[in-house]
């Protein structure tokens, strides 16, 4: 049934705003590129406009859409992975297939038992990757953090709260997400001159890591507020964790691509690369989300 019954009409709001925004956009970058019709930031915008929609899905078919949205992204994730398998593949598919299988039923029917043995799973798989230095470990350790990170958007459904606001929050979480990537574009684009890490990531630079925690603050004050999910020290606490999670996750996945020779994972999202590409920030923002929120109800 659609969760219009349960998503509260100040999500549905933030929801539309965030359309608008996109549109804006859209129309700002269509009258500032005229001549380059695909230039990047074009691209990044109208790849925008098929990810929105699909997060919107999810979120309007709560609870099994986020779930789904989750093992769709896991499923395209093993796709591009799959390319650059250098053993044998069907052996490579069965361990990540069977890895999936035990991420999303652990998740949905034993969270708490998914919580100890998925994180382990991946800090196993990075151990051995670091002892053998191999193509396949590498894809075998990015498919399992892929897994056991967007795990959590599972688990951020199993806390003690309302189902409108465990809606918001997930809701808060991609929204955050995407608006820290999109500010450490832009700021890196047009102020980014201190690269932080040149040999894994020439593009990242302090000035872009700095717009997107700007970017991340404003949105996290607004939308938090706007959403009733927590005070303005909760929320700032949040914004800086989440977006220098992202970061994180971002120069993991591009440390990966260095050790693979390759740009982006696939050109899935024209723009954007592929779906790996996108969801890198993400794999360590719901984790880091869910503690955070964990921890504060404990306390």
């Amino acid at each position: 049934m659609l969760s219009s019954l349960v998503v509260g009409s100040s999500t549905v709001s933030a929801m539309l705003i965030l359309y608008l925004m996109l549109a804006m956009a859209s129309l700002g970058a269509a009258y500032k590129t005229r001549a380059a019709a695909h230039s990047q930031l074009r691209l990044q915008i109208n790849a925008w406009w098929l990810i929105f929609p699909l997060v919107s899905l999810g979120l309007l078919f709560y609870p099994a859409g986020p779930a789904l949205l989750a093992l769709l992204i896991c499923v395209l994730a093993l796709r591009e992975l799959t390319r650059y398998c250098r053993s044998s593949r069907g052996l490579f598919l069965f361990r990540c297939t069977a890895t999936l299988a035990l991420a999303a039923v652990l998740s949905w029917q034993q969270p708490k038992l998914a919580l100890l043995l998925l994180p382990w799973m991946t800090l196993a798989q990075f151990a051995y990757f670091l002892w053998r230095r191999q193509t396949d470990q590498l894809l075998l350790l990015l498919f399992f953090s892929t897994c056991c990170g967007l795990s959590f958007i599972v688990q951020l459904m199993h806390l003690p709260l309302t189902e409108e606001t465990r809606i918001a929050w997930l809701f808060y979480l991609f929204a955050l997400t995407a608006l820290n990537d999109i500010g450490q574009f832009i700021a890196g684009k047009t102020l980014g001159k201190h690269t932080i890490a040149a040999r894994i990531s020439p593009n990242k630079t302090w000035q872009g890591l700095c717009g997107g925690m700007l970017v991340s603050m404003l949105a996290s004050v607004m939308l938090g507020s706007y959403l009733h999910l927590a005070g303005l020290p909760q929320l700032l606490f949040l914004a800086l964790l989440m977006s220098l999670g992202g970061f994180a996750g971002d120069m993991l996945f591009s440390a990966a691509k260095r050790f693979l020779g390759i740009k982006d994972f696939s050109s899935l999202i024209p723009g954007h690369g592929g779906i790996l590409d996108r969801v890198d920030s993400l794999v360590v923002t719901a984790p880091l989300l869910y503690f955070a929120m964990y921890f504060s109800h404990q306390g």
